[in-house]
């Protein structure tokens, strides 16, 4: 007898399929990434979109440079270098010899010499008391101001007054010692007005007088007693200590006082610079007058 076999129906046929179920989370893992990687490039293509549009609908920023003024000669270091500059283009006083004889050389608005002077006793008078004016009112202000900017400049070392009047005292034993004239009492008188008004332009004069003198002025004052006083050390010229280290000292706190003005004020200063010497080269003139 021969065997048939029939053939084995399948009772479940879709278990050749598993469900998705069965599936390894590898599959869904990866399906469902190119979801979300679709999802971003479609939003990476409409914030592009908007970003060009917004960008289209506005010009270009346009960055501005910052502009810088010119610094001033001398202002890096401090405001009396400043003066120093400006003095130094005046060039209002000069003191030349020729042939053994002492004269003044006093330059025009245009620097030129118009005349050469020989000093003369009574003139030379009339510019040892006009400084004794313009001295004892620099130091009255100082020692009696309540401002405390003049404070920091009291008893420098730098004080002139005194060794005038000893001056003065030497020399009127032979001539007769004149009054004040205009050209002192008048810087005198400007001094004051000044100091109640701005102590920063009157400091400017109060350093400005001090560093002439000791720069110019003592030469002067020298070259006239040579030829007037037989060369007489007069006491205007003597500084009790190193003369220059106390001008330096001067300076450097007027420096640091000017640290706390604007720059408005130190143009003041400046311009002042130029009228102190117009000042001092005034009383000067009359050493030849």
């Amino acid at each position: 007898m021969l065997l048939t076999a029939k053939p084995t129906q399948l009772q479940q046929p879709w278990l050749l399929f598993p469900p998705s179920s069965t599936l390894p989370n590898r599959t869904r893992f990866n399906t469902r990434r190119r979801i979300i990687i679709l999802n971003n490039n479609n939003n990476n293509e409409t914030n592009n979109n908007n970003t060009s549009s917004s960008s289209s609908s506005y010009p270009p920023l346009v960055r501005r440079r910052n502009r810088y003024r010119k610094l001033y000669p001398g202002e890096t270091i401090g405001i009396t270098e400043e003066m120093r500059f400006v003095a130094m283009k005046l060039h209002n006083d000069k003191t030349n010899t020729v042939n053994n004889t002492t004269s003044v050389v006093v330059e025009d608005a245009e620097g030129q010499i118009p005349d050469t002077w020989y000093p003369s006793m009574k003139g030379f008078l009339r510019f040892l008391v006009d400084n004794q004016l313009v001295f004892s009112t620099l130091e009255r202000i100082v020692d009696d101001s309540d401002n405390v900017s003049y404070a920091y400049l009291r008893k420098t070392g730098l004080e002139r007054s005194e060794g005038i009047l000893k001056d003065l005292e030497w020399l009127k034993e032979g001539v007769e010692i004149p009054n004040p004239s205009s050209p002192g009492t008048t810087y005198a008188k400007y001094l004051e007005e000044l100091a109640e008004r701005s102590a920063p332009l009157f400091l400017s004069h109060f350093y400005n007088i001090h560093f002439s003198h000791i720069t110019a002025g003592q030469v002067i004052t020298k070259k006239v007693s040579e030829k007037l006083l037989e060369g007489k050390e007069l006491e205007f010229c003597k500084w009790e200590g190193d003369v220059q280290e106390m001008l330096k000292d001067v300076r450097e706190k007027l420096n640091v006082l000017a640290e706390h003005w604007g720059r408005d004020e130190k143009n003041k200063c400046l311009r002042e610079t130029k009228k102190s010497f117009q000042f001092m080269g005034q009383i000067v003139r009359l050493i030849i007058l």
